[in-house]
């Protein structure tokens, strides 16, 4: 039978395809500019977050700190990718989650399953306000010149469709992009920085950032055991792999929540997993959702290996808590 023989998750943050000089530069940005939530979900003044930071995370934003984490993220990813190229697989079914890159207000599916034979990746072009190390940052989600066209495992994707439809899921479905960005950061992450031989992937997209439809825990969690069911229920002998792209907690790091989620990852806790405050799962921690359905999805195989990096860049404690981790 066919079957999920290896799990991935990883984070996906601009801050991993940034110099460590350049952390401070998106530490200010989170001082004017991005609409901030604290630990509870609850939004926040940068000001009244610095006020409330433990002040023992200046220690952590020192430049030879920036350096090591730089570092130790990309290593990260060069395992992850060379994992993906060892697995073999015949295909990878990627949970990620889009910002209005293609779907928005008048349409947001909570889940969508992308059947296209092939998904687009676009170049960046961003308007001549958009700075330049902001620019550096988000070239990793885009080819740099032409566009590309990466595969997709048509039959696959409309294989998991009919299972989930015919298992209590209503399922959004889409073969084609209507924007011309081309496939979103959560998926050209994938594209552009793990893989290195092109693997045919099925985007599956869920509504973590929107409000009030995005899916919540314990939904996330069936949703990976019955995407898991339908791969062992086709025909065939694929070898397949899942993989969770974003997270962790960001904009606010909250170590707690992190560290919550990968040891219930790592111990297959669902009842862990499927209770997450609601309220905590908004913002950039919102993509905590995709590693809520590749545990589910995965929770035949153990845990071979984690990692996590809390990448504070400011004194109010913003930044991105970097997860890397390996079902096998």
């Amino acid at each position: 039978m066919a079957e999920i023989v290896l799990g991935i998750g990883t984070s996906h943050s601009p801050l991993l395809n940034s110099p460590a000089d350049d952390y401070v530069k998106h530490a200010e940005n989170d001082a004017t500019k991005r609409k901030l939530l604290d630990k509870g979900g609850r939004p926040i003044t940068y000001a009244d977050l610095l006020a409330q930071a433990d002040p023992a995370i200046r220690d952590q934003i020192k430049p030879e700190i920036f350096v090591g984490r730089a570092a130790r993220c990309t290593a990260n990813i060069e395992r992850l990718a060379g994992v993906i190229a060892d697995a073999k697989l015949d295909a990878l079914i990627v949970i990620g989650d889009d910002q209005n890159e293609q779907y928005s207000d008048d349409n947001m599916p909570a889940v969508l399953i992308y059947s296209g034979e092939t998904i687009p990746n676009n170049p960046m072009h961003d308007d001549d306000a958009v700075p330049e190390f902001f620019r550096k940052a988000r070239s990793q989600y885009h080819v740099k010149d032409e566009s590309r066209d990466y595969p997709v495992d048509s039959p696959l994707a409309l294989h998991l469709l009919g299972h989930l439809m015919d298992n209590g899921f209503d399922i959004s479905h889409a073969k084609r992009l209507a924007k011309d960005h081309g496939e979103g950061h959560a998926f050209g992450f994938v594209h552009q920085r793990l893989m290195k031989n092109v693997v045919p992937i099925v985007p599956v997209a869920l509504n973590t950032y929107f409000p009030p439809n995005q899916p919540r825990p314990v939904r996330c969690y069936e949703l990976g055991q019955s995407i898991r069911d339908a791969v062992e229920a086709m025909p065939g002998n694929a070898q397949v792999g899942i993989l969770a792209s974003g997270g962790l907690s960001h904009f606010t790091i909250d170590e707690e929540l992190d560290r919550r989620v990968l040891n219930a990852c790592r111990n297959r806790d669902a009842r862990a997993l499927s209770s997450i405050p609601v309220q905590k799962l908004n913002s950039g921690s919102s993509e905590i959702r995709n590693w809520i359905t590749v545990a589910g999805a995965s929770e035949h195989l153990a845990t071979e290996w984690q990692d996590y990096i809390p990448c504070y860049r400011s004194p109010a404690g913003t930044g991105c808590g970097m997860g890397f981790a390996v079902w096998t």
